[in-house]
């Protein structure tokens, strides 16, 4: 009678540990599921900001540059495509096509020295590079999360409950091909 009870006793302990080992495994992919998303939403709102900063940006720049018609559109336009923009890749593209127009609307800054010396311009420029580290910073860990992530659900055991729950392979925030200047935050010289 005692060893029965004792078999009963240790197929119980192995059922009790297997559900803890289950339950924490779970609880572990969607801590890291929601680590990713949290990080996301951190480039996003950077994302936002930098795009809020650009019309008032644009209507001091447009002041003083009013013949520089081009290239107060081709911000325009990259700030709507930065706005549209949905899922990792066609927000780097869009922060791309972002980054590039900002770079010309600086050298555009360059040639007007009043406008250089305007308090707005300064603190919207202040504004703007502050945004461009944040993004930086969000970037570098929304990528360190998503890479926790993958390898959670690919290795094992993760790989065992990852099917089950819906979770697949996330996507990095990486610049689109031939695209080094996202990397680089846009140089502001006073």
């Amino acid at each position: 009678m005692k060893k029965v009870l004792w078999i009963i006793g240790a197929v119980a302990a192995l059922i009790v540990i297997g559900v803890i080992f289950t339950i924490s495994v779970k609880n572990g992919l969607i801590r890291q599921d929601e680590a990713v998303n949290e990080n996301w939403a951190q480039i996003d709102t950077q994302l936002q900001r930098r795009a809020d900063l650009i019309p008032n940006l644009v209507s001091t720049v447009k002041g003083y540059a009013a013949h520089e018609k081009e290239v107060l559109s081709a911000v325009a336009d990259a700030r709507s495509s930065l706005l549209s923009a949905k899922g990792p890749a066609d927000k780097a593209g869009a922060s791309a096509q972002m980054t590039s127009a900002l770079g010309r609307l600086l050298a555009i800054a360059e040639k007007y020295p009043d406008l250089k010396a305007n308090t707005t311009f300064q603190r919207l420029m202040d504004e703007l590079a502050g945004t461009e580290n944040r993004i930086a910073v969000a970037r570098t860990r929304y990528n360190d999360a998503v890479k926790s992530y993958n390898q959670a659900i690919r290795q094992f055991p993760g790989s065992l409950f990852a099917a089950g729950m819906g979770l697949e392979k996330r996507e990095y925030f990486n610049p689109p091909a031939g695209q080094g200047a996202v990397e680089k935050v846009p140089e502001v010289k006073f």
